[in-house]
């Protein structure tokens, strides 16, 4: 197949009016568009999350998040409603703010911000803030604004938690304290009650228990034996009538009088009968013998002495076994009690031992609390220095100096170029579409046979002046026409931007 250049562009010269026309009217859209859509000025604001300044093996900090959960916690709080229409209100954003609803002022501050947070591992956490406005002060002061109300969030969020861990542990200290005394309490109060059964005398009231035993062993072998003796002595005098070998006790004035009589016969050894140290002992002796001999005589009505010997000396045992009773009697009393106080022992034992339990379990809670307190005071105080992990401003934001956007060079450029292909394309659909013979060689194919001449079509001035009046009507309208339907749009129903911007969002576009 062989390409016939000459006959294409031929072609394109006589259908160049519909270049023309088409590349004209979207350029001239293209440049209306360039001229007419509003400059946007961006102001932009770096962020960086610093790492804590103290090493964590030294004071951990309190406050303990995940980067990206912070920075995602932090704005969602900046794009909250309410904070959006007081930035929007008191900052004047926008040119008619008044007339707008506040659904549009929050979704026009929202449209207007842009968030890009980076937190990947190994990286620094940053934070970049940029905002869009028609005013490079406006969009300056409010990324600035943004910028302002992150650290104080950043700084609020960091020492309210501190001070709340800090309050938490204060009141857990607070109450293991008072469950500690009430506990110190209950087991003091259950020793004073108990005091006579603790574990903790229980082997001294053993070796008590012992020592009592043998007392009471003693006490009945005493028993036992003045009991043979009292027995004894009634055989005794039952059957003889006597009292055997027993004397009747001695007064003091008798055991008084056997000493004089000793020292006087020592006296007499070495002294002279008349010496009047031996006068005194004897006189002395004397008035002791009057005196043993009336204790020792027997009353004018006794029949019988060795009858009153016998009720003496039985007296006297029943006396002693009395006593030895009343002492075995006591010491079973005392043996008892003690004997109570040791089964009570094993008792108190165990609920001594669970009463410790609990206190022992509570002082460890009091002592972890006591410490977790100390560690959320280093770490608030770290919080409060601002040495703890926090946001801080890598690059602030400046006002600009010119628009970011829109580009109205290559708006242009790019409308030109477009109309340029769509032209082309108008040309080529067109010739594409068209069937009819215009060649020597279409005739050929068409009708199988071979010209000898071929005449062209020749225009009359008529035609030729309509042609040209269509297209200079057309070049004018895409010139004129266009641009001023496009400032029309722009000025009476809505700005071009806003437009282009809801035409790109039903397309899924965001410009």
């Amino acid at each position: 197949m062989n390409f016939d250049l000459s006959f294409y562009f031929a072609v394109f010269l006589r259908r160049i009016h519909y270049f023309i026309i088409i590349t004209a009217l979207v350029s001239a859209a293209a440049i209306a568009a360039a001229f007419l859509l509003p400059s946007v000025y961006q102001a932009t604001s770096l962020l960086v999350l610093e790492s804590s300044t103290i090493p964590g093996a030294l004071a951990a900090p309190t406050v303990q998040a995940a980067a990206l959960e912070k920075l995602q916690l932090i704005e969602n709080k900046l794009m909250t409603r309410q904070n959006l229409i007081d930035i929007a209100n008191r900052l004047n954003v926008f040119k008619d703010i008044k007339k707008m609803t506040p659904d549009e002022v929050v979704k026009a501050m929202r449209d207007s911000t842009t968030i890009k947070k980076s937190a990947n591992k190994g990286e620094a956490t940053i934070m970049n803030l940029t905002f869009s406005s028609d005013t490079g002060k406006v969009a300056a002061a409010v990324v600035n604004e943004y910028v302002t109300q992150i650290l104080k969030e950043d700084v609020d969020q960091r020492t309210k938690s501190a001070e709340a861990t800090v309050d938490f542990f204060e009141q857990e200290v607070k109450r293991l304290s008072a469950e500690l005394d009430q506990l110190s309490a209950k087991i003091l109060d259950f020793q004073n009650k108990n005091s006579d059964a603790l574990p903790s005398t229980l082997a001294f009231r053993l070796s008590q228990q012992t020592t009592l035993q043998g007392k009471l062993d003693t006490a009945e072998q005493n028993i036992r034996q003045l009991q043979d003796q009292r027995e004894r002595l009634k055989a005794l005098y039952e059957s003889t009538g006597q009292v055997g070998n027993a004397v009747a006790p001695q007064t003091p004035e008798a055991k008084q009088l056997a000493t004089l009589n000793d020292q006087l016969r020592q006296t007499l050894a070495v002294l002279a009968p008349d010496h009047p140290k031996v006068k005194l002992l004897q006189v002395q002796i004397a008035q002791l013998e009057e005196i043993v001999k009336n204790q020792t005589a027997p009353p004018a009505d006794a029949a019988n002495p060795t009858a009153t010997m016998f009720d003496v000396q039985l007296a006297d045992i029943d006396s002693k076994i009395a006593l030895e009773t009343q002492s075995r009697d006591q010491i079973a009393e005392q043996m008892k009690a003690l004997q109570e106080t040791i089964d009570r022992t094993p008792a108190n034992q165990i609920a001594l031992d669970a009463l410790n339990r609990d206190y022992s379990n509570i002082q460890q809670q009091y002592n972890a609390a006591v410490g977790n307190l100390s560690k959320a005071s280093a770490g608030e105080r770290i919080e409060i220095l601002s040495k703890g992990e926090k946001l801080s401003v890598l690059d602030a934001a400046t006002v600009p100096n010119r628009p970011a956007k829109p580009n109205r060079p290559l708006i242009a450029v790019g409308g030109m170029a477009m109309g340029m292909l769509l032209g082309l394309g108008t040309i080529f659909l067109t010739e594409l579409l068209n069937r009819a013979v215009r060649r020597p060689k279409d005739i050929v194919s068409a009708f199988g046979i071979t010209p000898l001449v071929t005449i062209p079509y020749m225009r009359t001035p008529a035609e030729t002046l309509q042609r040209r009046s269509m297209f200079i009507g057309m070049m004018f309208m895409a010139v004129v026409g266009i641009p001023a339907m496009i400032y029309a749009v722009h000025v009476f129903y809505q700005p071009l931007d806003i437009l282009l911007d809801r035409v790109a969002r039903q397309f899924g576009i965001r410009l």
